[in-house]
């Protein structure tokens, strides 16, 4: 009797043949494309028509290859995103000089930020200069200045200084428009008036697009663009010249910082309406013999018409197709789908197809999967991403999250043996993409990427720029990981990797400012603070007792209202730096002290 269950025991572990598989149809491929990036699609932005006309086609192909449906309602799972914003009726804005009272035209004298509070403000002026308060360069616009309730005037970019200052060229983080707001709100002042200042040869006094700037859903303050024709008689009623002001600051590197005189006061009324849109993941299953899936998933939203995330800010307003962005990753698992449909039910695991809106937006659709997931998250194998795979050059491929699975090297090992790629590994999972949701639940994952190019979130992104010959023998190599997953004995086992990218802009870092926290933030989250959806291994925070589903509300005394608060604060410290946060744990207030350390 024991011969006979080790027998069985030893048939119950060795691994299942793997399927014979036929090959990537780079024509379909590239025809999936084209559909997916084709005008009638409207760049896929979301709460557009033709993301909906983009899922639906989705639906209509997995329906065509037999699959099941696995959203929440058939196909679908929809979602709530925040699109932008919209100017409400009732932007005003006034000035009282020496009791004259003169009524300033929206879009032709000032515009409101999108990411500016509503209210309604009056009160008196003050001038803080470029609106930075920049330690490292012993520099501060607000040192003695009194702002509490009052309307900061602020000029764009910063102090030329800087630069020279910071041994470095390009500008620094306090150019920002919303670290000036940020560091406006905390030091009291109650709206920020931002004027362009100084123009460049052939440069006109332009306001900036309403919505063509980003930042968060809302600033905490109220913030506007005026000209400098406007700014300019404020300057002359306090004696003085705006040019010249600038100018100063621009040679010394010191402030100039003043208060405009009582007798100028300004009224503000900005009222901006959120826009909402509903969006939905796409999700079929290929049931195996057992519980256990495989998850092979790509975004397949893009930017629609552009907006602030647009690298062509003069093009907003023109399609942004995204055809390597990602209707490459979405061909691509439409493409798998269809090679291993055949093996419905014949397989020893299942495979989850998942199209995700939202990722444009900030991973939302990955991360309301894995929040509400479709299928149990304990039987989810891995994780497969296919992100940007179709403009491969010379045969260089990059795979992440490789070191995030206990057999992840074995398996691309041997794949690798039969394809024409030069692939770089890198081990951690952590990026700027959807399997970001999946790793910060001990799901291992792999993501598949051919590069960054100059065409990147621009209208230029189009179809006939997609190598499909080498995107579909790209597709053969993840179709054999994918059966070698499928097939094995044994399931990976999530090991916990160290992010091995931290300019990513993803781990608490902001883009590669600043010192090493070592969060990893919750994109789907809608309440007030920094939710983290993880903590990376022997990282600052970690050693400060923090933990997965911490809520961030304060940092070094400053309040911590969504991401932008966080990085703006974290880009403010200094390597070695202790700082005290404040967290939510469980709804509870919890305090720490993190020591920061120096990225790795």
């Amino acid at each position: 009797m024991l011969a006979a269950v080790l027998a069985l025991a030893f048939v119950a572990a060795a691994p299942a043949q793997a399927p014979s598989l036929g090959k990537a149809d780079a024509t379909r491929y590239l025809d999936t494309v084209k559909t997916l990036s084709a005008p009638i699609m409207e760049g896929r932005g979301a709460g557009t028509k033709g993301i909906d006309l983009a899922a639906h086609l989705l639906e209509q192909r997995y329906q065509s290859l037999g699959l099941d449906p696995a959203g929440t309602q058939g196909f679908f799972q929809p979602f709530t995103v925040t699109t932008g914003a919209q100017l409400a009726p009732h932007n005003d804005l006034s000035e009282n000089v020496g009791g004259k009272n003169r009524a300033l035209k929206l879009n032709e004298d000032f515009v409101p930020f999108s990411f500016s509070s509503s209210g309604e403000i009056h009160g008196p002026l003050v001038f803080a200069g470029y609106g930075a308060s920049a330690a490292e360069f012993g520099y501060d616009d607000y040192a003695g200045l009194g702002v509490q309730g009052k309307i900061v005037v602020l000029l764009r970019y910063e102090p030329t200084g800087f630069a020279a200052k910071g041994g470095h060229q390009g500008l620094t983080q306090h150019a920002a428009l919303i670290a000036k707001a940020i560091n406006a709100r905390d030091h009291g002042a109650k709206a920020v008036v931002i004027v362009n200042g100084k123009l460049g040869d052939g440069e006109d006094d332009l306001l900036t697009r309403f919505g063509s700037v980003s930042g968060p859903e809302n600033a905490g303050i109220v913030l506007v663009h005026v000209k400098n024709k406007v700014a300019q008689d404020w300057f002359a009623a306090a004696g003085k010249s705006l040019a010249a002001v600038q100018s100063q600051i621009d040679a010394s590197t010191k402030p100039a910082s003043f208060a405009f005189p009582d007798s100028l006061q300004l009224s503000v009324a900005v009222h901006i309406d959120t826009i909402h849109a509903t969006v939905s993941n796409v999700l079929a299953y290929l049931p195996g013999k057992t519980d256990e899936y495989i998850i092979v998933g790509a975004h397949y939203d893009h930017l629609g018409y552009g907006n602030a995330d647009s690298l062509a800010p003069s093009q907003i307003g023109q399609i942004h197709p995204g055809a390597d962005d990602n209707a490459s990753g979405t061909a691509g698992v439409l493409e798998l789908a269809r090679l291993f449909a055949p093996y419905k039910g014949r397989l020893p695991r299942g495979i989850l197809f998942e199209s995700f809106a939202g990722e444009e937006l900030g991973l939302l659709g990955s991360a309301d999967w894995v929040k509400q997931p479709t299928r149990p998250l304990d039987k989810a194998v891995a994780m497969l991403n296919m992100d940007m795979i179709g403009r491969i050059k010379d045969e260089k491929v990059y795979v992440g999250g490789v070191g995030t699975g206990s057999t992840f090297q074995s398996i691309l090992a041997a794949a690798q043996k039969a394809s024409p790629f030069h692939f770089e590994y890198s081990p951690g999972g952590y990026a700027a993409s959807d399997h970001t949701s999946f790793v910060a639940r001990k799901i291992p994952v792999l993501f598949f990427f051919s590069g960054l190019h100059s065409d990147y979130h621009k209208p230029s992104d189009t179809w006939d720029k997609i190598n499909a010959p080498d995107a579909a023998r790209l597709l053969d190599f993840i179709a054999a990981v994918i059966a070698q997953l499928d097939t094995a004995a044994a399931r990976p086992k999530f090991i916990t990797v160290a992010a091995d990218d931290p300019h990513s802009g993803v781990t608490g870092g902001g883009g590669g400012y600043g010192p090493w926290f070592g969060s990893i933030p919750d994109f789907g989250q809608k309440e007030n603070g920094v939710r983290f959806s993880d903590v990376q291994p022997g990282s600052p925070a970690a050693k400060a007792g923090l933990k997965a589903g911490d809520v961030l509300t304060e940092f070094s005394g400053k309040p911590i209202h969504n991401l932008y608060d966080f990085t703006d604060a974290l880009r403010g410290s200094k390597v070695g730096d202790v700082v005290d946060v404040t967290v939510l744990r469980d709804g509870k207030p919890l305090k720490a002290s993190v020591k920061l350390e120096q990225r790795r």
